[in-house]
């Protein structure tokens, strides 16, 4: 269903809709329980006691920019992939500690990771609004085109490397990175 989605309509075939595709996604996080934060504490090897110095933070989206992906708009105006990305933020009282799943919705494809750091090797916390280019398919040319994407990344920095987690723009993610960004200047300070 994923791949009719984004492709043109095969013979006797409809496109799924959007709310349908939607579903799917949901349906694909749910049966992982990727919103549950204890899946995430437990690939850390982490106790939720351990993990209180900030609210946790859960980001999700699609994934844009991704040239192994598919990307359309929808009839609603938005636009959605073939790729979509889960990521949980916790903070102890020494470090900061990331979960990230990433699954393609058109195969068998996933990326999990985690990750570990000090406050004291972070060097920032950012989050961006930028535009990506990213293939999708053109029914009228009946190819693979480039068209620029808007994203929201959030971005945890350490010297040498850059980890970015898709997020969407909504004033509760915006008001939990604040959250960090003064937890970060807090730990740096000390």
């Amino acid at each position: 269903m994923a791949l009719r989605y984004f492709l043109n309509d095969g013979c006797m075939q409809t496109k799924p809709s959007e709310q349908e595709y939607d579903a799917l996604v949901s349906s694909m996080i749910a049966a992982k329980k990727l919103t549950d934060p204890q899946i995430a504490l437990d690939k850390l090897g982490v106790d939720e006691s351990e993990v209180t110095e900030v609210k946790p933070l859960f980001l999700q989206d699609y994934v844009f920019g991704d040239k192994d992906s598919y990307a359309k708009i929808g009839k609603d105006g938005k636009w959605r992939s073939s790729k979509y990305q889960v990521s949980w933020i916790f903070c102890s009282a020494t470090h900061v500690y990331l979960y990230q799943y990433t699954f393609n919705t058109d195969e068998d494809g996933k990326k999990e990771v985690t990750e570990e750091y000090f406050y004291k090797d972070i060097t920032n916390f950012s989050a961006s609004s930028d535009t990506v280019e990213t293939p999708y398919w053109d029914n009228k040319q009946n190819k693979v085109m480039l068209k620029n994407v808007d994203s929201t990344r959030f971005r945890i920095t350490v010297p040498g490397d850059s980890l970015y987690c898709v997020m969407k723009q909504t004033p509760e993610n915006e008001a939990a990175v604040k959250g960090l960004k003064a937890k970060l200047r807090e730990k740096k300070t000390v």
